[in-house]
Formats: structure tokens, C-alpha cells, sequence
């Protein structure tokens, strides 16, 4: 994939998966790189950042460039025409992830998200839930076979990360690396590592 040009546009989905210092930690780096951000969270999404990190809706969208309900359907990130090099649904839902995978545009993140695959431009998708049913699992195949990129919230530990904010860091960083945006966000592997005893090979 080409690496992406900020400033964006580049679309910020957040749904009521648990993750919510992902979209967070995106959204500010996002913010320093000087991209243009658009910001849209569903109900249950505005519970769980509220939960989660005790930020309102209204402190969430402060951290966009712009911020949409999820019921306008006719806002401008609908549409195939609008242009938006990228978009990131962190974290993900499995309701949000089956409307995507089949097609099923009843809101505005979804819609977007349609979009994006529709016009063939990257949609990153960070599905955060465990166990994975068989359904669940075939909807991340069909997102993935139709376009989109798939990063699991599933944060590394090889940093040797110290608090939450270590965590999300990783995963936003994760995000930012399959969509060609350079960050320190977390340091890079470096294949040197001091063992305890001898590797064999296992």
C-alpha cells in the first residue's frame, strides 16, 4: 500500500467495543501530524469511551477536525465523492463488523465504511472481541477479501509496555504503520534480545 499523505481526510469510526484509548491515542497523533480528521461514534461507542475513559462525547469530538452524528446519513463522508484517503473503525464491534462485512449501510460509520471499500481505498478495521465465533470469524474473511485491513486489538508486550497508555500507543501505532504514516508511538523491533539461556531453536 502507498503511504498515506496527511493531512487526510482521514475517517475515525468508533463503536462500543472495548478499546476506546485506540481511536483515542489515533485521533491525537493523528491531530499532531496535522491531518484532517472525521469523527463519528455510535451510542453504544459514547458509553464505552465515557466508561472506559470518562471522556464525554463532546470531549471525544474536540479531538477530531470534524465530528458527525451517526444518524446523518447525507453527511459528506457518505459519499464515494468526498474523498477520504482513509478510514479506521477502533475499536470494532461484531454488530458493526457484520453490517460492513455484508454491505449493510444503516448508519453512518457503516455507510463510510461501505464507501471505502466500494471506491477501493483503505478501511482498517480493529475487531475486539474474544472468543470468535464461526459467524464472526467469516465476517473478518469477507471484510478482509473485499478490501479491508484487519488489525486485531491484540497489543505486544516486546516494548515492555508500562501502563495502559503504553498499550494503546502500540495499537494506534499498529494502525498508523499499515496505513504508511511514520510515528514513535512505540520503539521499532530490533531482533536484539539478551536471553536468559541459550535459544534452541524451539
Amino acid at each position: 500500500m502507498a503511504a498515506l499523505k496527511a493531512p487526510g481526510p482521514v475517517i475515525v469510526g468508533v463503536t462500543g467495543a472495548s478499546g476506546a484509548a485506540y481511536a483515542v491515542r489515533l485521533l491525537d497523533r493523528l491531530r499532531e501530524l496535522g491531518a484532517e480528521t472525521h469523527l463519528v461514534v455510535t451510542p453504544s461507542g459514547v458509553i464505552n469511551v465515557h466508561h472506559e475513559l470518562g471522556l464525554s462525547r463532546d470531549e471525544l469530538a474536540a479531538r477530531a477536525t470534524h465530528a458527525w452524528p451517526v444518524g446523518d446519513i447525507g453527511a459528506c463522508i457518505a459519499s464515494g465523492s468526498f474523498g477520504a484517503q482513509a478510514m479506521v473503525v477502533a475499536p470494532c464491534t461484531m454488530k458493526s463488523l457484520a453490517a460492513i462485512a455484508h454491505g449493510f449501510g444503516d448508519n453512518l460509520l457503516t455507510r463510510a465504511a461501505d464507501v471505502m471499500l466500494k471506491e477501493r481505498r483503505p478501511l482498517v478495521i480493529v475487531p475486539r472481541e474474544t472468543p470468535l465465533s464461526l459467524p464472526q470469524l467469516k465476517n473478518l474473511v469477507l471484510c478482509a477479501e473485499a478490501g479491508a485491513i484487519v488489525v486485531p486489538a491484540m497489543p505486544a508486550f516486546y516494548q515492555q509496555p508500562r501502563t495502559l497508555d503504553d498499550l494503546g500507543d502500540f495499537m494506534a501505532g499498529k494502525i498508523l504503520s499499515v496505513l504508511g504514516i511514520a510515528h514513535t508511538l512505540y520503539p521499532a523491533w530490533t531482533g536484539e534480545v539478551q536471553a536468559a539461556e541459550p535459544a534452541t531453536g524451539r
